[in-house]
């Protein structure tokens, strides 16, 4: 049997297991099929070796009757039992966390449905997890027991009212980022926030995320109006009307921000919208060292320039950008800070430009070159653009660790530093790219996953950052989330005492730990 075949895989053929499914786990998504007659052998057992060995998970029992419920609620073809898509929504190739895939995807069309599912769930004490985009790096839509995967993207990806007088949209969570602002283009506004290609406003209000952006414009967290959340037992409340500001009550929209679906199901989100910048323009700067460069960031921000990003690519990484292209202008392989300057006129910029550039000479900065056209502005910043990918070229064929930390700004020149000592006695190459205007960096682990030496050494390596991080003041993620891999450092950076209150806020809101289950909050063992 499937069941017995699993339970006696050690942890590294589990592990194999996963990786070797990777390939399809990502397919980009498609209107979901008719679901079979009968449960699928891998819906039954669905939720990998999480689910087939923890305690108090849905019986095949519960399960059969939890799929004939909710094919009452919702269309047939709406709740899905298809092996592809329970497996790309549990598995990602994003991420190494991956713990099992639901028993059943549904594909609600409103609120409303998506309060009855959770009513079925709840009644039969199967677990609720939801699904947007799937972009996401540490676990974060795994299902360790089984459990109903949630997906917006088919059906809940619409924009549900705009307000241009007053500055603020409002959303479904399948709507993607890059969408909305296409949207919003025409209006001379945009929605600040730009994570990773394909995020969806559900899963970006999960993890609080941020982007390029956030050295001016700040996090999700900032950008939030309300939002619209069925809770653990299908109740449908809104966290606050739809003002900039409000002293009523408990700030409840910024506590389900970044809770990552652990204490509600976000169904709606009203958004706050920015004027686009009249005048923009990119400047590229390289430096002997990292240190030098990095050293650059506490004093652009001390000098108040309202810089609108400042990332850092790097030698490694700007070696893989010219062996991705070539013909990219950048003059060397050294360290190279990219610089976003943005205003209401050309002065304003300019004067911007002058202190920036004076500043990066002080720290060892080479040629100080700035986009005078948008020709110019498309090709000084490809490298900051295509630097992920290029990354892939540093290790043909191998698999991609991509994590992420952030510490005050002061502080940051001291952890670049000590991880890139770190990484020089490593046989791994590891580009380092950073949103360094906020202390914010990431390290891409390349390594061989049919290597166990080297998956071992990428995971040594994302331990050492980690902890690094929080010697410094700092935090295990600046915007990918906590997930599964990272709630291992969760007491170590907040104290227990935290942690504690966390799961007292958990139990209230979800006391059979129904939503999103074994993600954020460490195990007891931890």
């Amino acid at each position: 049997m499937f069941q017995t075949s699993i339970r006696r895989l050690s942890n590294n053929a589990r592990r194999r297991l996963l990786f070797s499914t990777r390939s399809y786990h990502t397919t980009p998504s498609s209107t979901p099929r008719r679901p079979y007659g009968l449960i699928s052998l891998t819906a039954l057992a669905a939720g990998g070796t999480g689910y087939l060995l923890a305690n108090n998970t849905p019986s095949h029992e519960t399960i059969q009757t939890v799929f004939t419920e909710l094919r009452r609620i919702l269309p047939p073809e709406h709740v899905s039992v298809d092996e592809d898509s329970l497996t790309r929504h549990g598995y990602s190739s994003n991420s190494y966390h991956n713990e099992g895939a639901p028993n059943i995807v549904v594909y609600p069309d409103s609120t409303e449905q998506v309060a009855a599912i959770v009513q079925v769930a709840n009644r039969f004490n199967v677990p609720i997890i939801a699904f947007s985009g799937g972009t996401s790096l540490e676990g974060h839509f795994t299902a360790p027991r089984g459990g109903i995967s949630i997906s917006f993207t088919e059906h809940m990806d619409q924009i549900v009212d705009f307000h241009p007088q007053d500055l603020d949209v409002v959303v479904q969570p399948g709507v993607r980022w890059e969408d909305l602002n296409a949207y919003l283009k025409p209006h001379g506004l945009f929605f600040p926030m730009d994570p990773g290609p394909g995020a969806c406003i559900g899963g970006m209000v999960g993890t609080s995320c941020s982007g390029t952006n956030a050295v001016r414009y700040g996090t999700m967290r900032e950008w939030v109006i309300n939002l619209t959340v069925v809770t653990s037992t299908g109740e449908v409340i809104q966290t606050r009307q739809r003002p900039r500001k409000s002293s009523a009550g408990y700030d409840l929209t910024k506590l389900y921000v970044g809770s990552e679906g652990t204490l509600g199901v976000v169904t709606q989100a009203t958004l706050k919208l920015a004027v686009m910048p009249a005048h923009e323009t990119v400047a590229v700067c390289d430096f002997g060292s990292i240190r030098e460069a990095a050293a650059v960031v506490p004093e652009l921000i001390a000098a108040g320039i309202q810089i609108g990003a400042v990332e850092l690519l790097d030698s490694l990484m700007m070696k893989a950008v010219r062996l991705a292209d070539p013909a990219l202008s950048y003059a060397q392989e050294r360290p190279t800070l990219f610089f976003k300057f943005s205003g209401r006129s050309q002065a304003q910029v300019e004067s911007d430009i002058e202190v920036v550039a004076r500043i990066a000479k002080e720290h060892g900065g080479g040629q100080f070159r700035y986009a005078k056209d948008e020709k110019d502005r498309e090709a000084l910043w490809e490298g900051r653009k295509i630097a992920l990918w290029s990354s892939m070229l540093l290790k043909p064929g191998a698999s991609l660790w991509t994590t992420d930390v952030v510490v005050p700004v002061s502080r940051l020149p001291d952890l670049i530093a000590e991880t890139e000592e770190d990484l020089k006695r490593s046989d791994l190459p590891c580009p380092m790219v950073g949103h360094v205007g906020d202390g914010n960096f990431h390290l891409f682990i390349l390594f061989d996953q049919q290597q166990e030496a080297e998956y071992e050494e990428a995971k040594r390596l994302n331990k050492n950052l980690l902890e690094r991080a929080i010697r410094m003041e700092g935090s295990v993620t600046g915007e990918h989330g906590v997930g599964i891999g990272k709630k291992a450092f969760l007491n170590q950076e907040l104290g227990a005492g935290t942690v504690n209150v966390m799961k007292k806020i958990k139990i209230a809101l979800d006391p059979k730990g129904l939503l999103n289950p074994e993600k954020i909050l460490p195990d007891n063992e931890n």
